[in-house]
């Protein structure tokens, strides 16, 4: 049996079918869901993850092939991505689903199941995607739920015919977020209706019963304001209830130890969280890594704990540039070594761990041959080893407040924190910056006093023998290269 969640869990995502091809390329014969090697199972679960998100795993749309295909634009991204493109590459989008039913070429239900029992067996849960705002052109429910959609009117169609589709006579809406053009292969789901709400329910009860968890699209325009700031008299009466916290309420009363995680923007994350979702996507601490400086970093971590815990950070997911093409190489290890090494749920990709620079779009089924970076994968290691103990998983963290003196103001480029759990202690402090820094960082702990700790560096293995007095006033002196870490563990002499 797998153990309770822990408080800060890793996950790791998946793109399922690119993923597959490549296996099946390895091993010379075609794969599923039900006939992963035990090896490669093996080779995610020594890496420490709580959980596994295989993106993509529900039935497209075939539809939205024939629309990709004749869109330029997206066929440029997919010829960036992969130059030797063809158009069986293109599977339709992950995220237009016709169906939430397992896709045929994965094995369907039953070889999901198999894949889901070989990651139980290795401590390590199953989270999928749920796509609440809109559905496939070809879903079912257009046939016999006309009235599970937003609508318009004939001169919709003629006026603004990228946001509007004829379909059979009637006129939808395609789904859409208020700040970029529709998604013209979905469909616009009505979110105030209350038998979407109920189909919703339903759905999600049966996706359920087949993973631990569920990955929510988008889901901050399912909230009552924004969606009635999107669709205005077309979507009826606001109800009374919000959509979020009706769904989830009904899954966690049968299952409370089903995960709800919140792809979000704009600042929404605390309410979604007050709705009831697990963790909500930190996507201003990626920005501030990526474009900001220390001082941004640090006033961002210096929000409510009860806040950050229930958020998950990252430097790349399937939506994002891969960080190896958006960071430099040392900026993207001090990056990462602080998106690993804060509270919250910490997410990893594919192909993060081996340094990828090509971002694959979600409609296609294979990606471009690239090297691995030894380098970044031996730095990957020694980060996910050190960060799946029960420390970083269940400890308590403390910000650090860092010194320096009136003619050297570098201190100011230096991030630091703590962790604590029974007798062992960890002290981060990273330079945020490219030039050297130096400062003192106060160690949070009174109990260091009158003792001389010891101070083991677990990527460089260099070690520092200081006293306890000392690290508390005026502060552990710290002088570190651009981009540079200590990542200490103290030991008591």
């Amino acid at each position: 049996m797998i153990p309770t969640w822990p408080r800060y869990p890793t996950i790791y995502e998946i793109n399922t079918r690119a993923w597959l091809f490549e296996l099946s390329a390895k091993t010379g014969s075609l794969l599923d869901l039900g006939s992963v090697p035990s090896s490669a199972w093996d080779g995610i679960a020594g890496y420490g993850f709580d959980a596994v998100w295989l993106m993509g795993v529900w039935q497209r749309s075939p539809a939205s092939i024939v629309i990709a295909n004749r869109n330029n634009s997206l066929l440029d991204d997919f010829k960036r991505a992969l130059p030797a493109f063809q158009p069986q590459d293109n599977i339709g989008s992950a995220y237009s689903v016709r169906g939430y039913v397992v896709d045929q070429p994965l094995g369907g239900a039953e070889k999901l199941a198999v894949a889901r029992r070989e990651l139980a067996r290795r401590g390590i849960r199953l989270i999928l995607d749920f796509v609440p705002n809109h559905v496939a052109l070809d879903h079912p429910w257009l046939g016999h739920r006309p009235e599970y959609f937003i609508q318009g009117n004939p001169d919709d169609a003629k006026n603004d015919p990228e946001s509007f589709v004829d379909i059979s006579g009637k006129i939808f809406a395609c789904g859409r977020d208020p700040y970029f053009p529709a998604w013209r292969d979905v469909l616009q789901l009505n979110a105030f209706h209350p038998g979407v709400r109920q189909a919703a329910v339903e759905t999600l009860a049966n996706i359920a019963s087949q993973c631990d968890g569920v990955r929510c699209d988008m889901a901050m325009l399912l909230l009552n304001s924004i969606f009635e700031c999107s669709w205005g008299s077309r979507a009826g009466e606001k109800p009374a209830t919000e959509y979020w916290a009706e769904l989830i309420s009904a899954i966690k009363s049968a299952r409370p130890e089903f995960f709800f995680i919140a792809e979000a923007y704009w600042d929404r994350e605390w309410e979604l969280q007050q709705q009831g979702f697990d963790f909500c996507y930190d996507k201003r601490f990626y920005d501030r890594l990526l474009h900001g400086n220390a001082e941004e970093l640090r006033s961002h971590l210096r929000a409510d704990l009860d806040y950050q815990m229930k958020l998950l950070r990252f430097i790349e997911n399937h939506d994002e540039q891969r960080a190896a093409a958006a960071f430099s190489f040392p900026k993207e290890r001090a990056a990462a070594v602080a998106m690993a090494s804060v509270p919250g749920l910490k997410l990893f990709h594919e192909g993060q761990l081996e340094g990828r620079k090509i971002r694959l779009p979600v409609f296609l089924r294979r990606r471009a041959a690239e090297p691995a970076d030894q380098t970044l994968e031996q730095f990957y290691k020694q980060l996910l080893d050190v960060t799946k103990t029960s420390v970083f998983r269940e400890g308590e963290w403390s910000l650090c407040h860092c010194t320096g003196w009136p003619d050297n103001s570098t201190f100011q480029n230096l991030l630091s924190w703590s962790w604590i759990k029974d007798d062992e202690r960890y002290l981060i402090v990273i330079n945020f910056s490219d030039s050297p820094a130096q400062g003192n960082v106060e160690v949070p702990w009174a109990e260091i006093q009158g003792k001389t700790w010891r101070l083991l560096d677990q990527f460089s293995g260099e070690t520092y023998d200081r006293l306890g007095d000392e690290m508390r006033e005026p502060g552990l002196y710290i002088d570190l290269i651009p981009w540079g870490y200590h990542f200490f563990r103290f030991n008591i002499l």
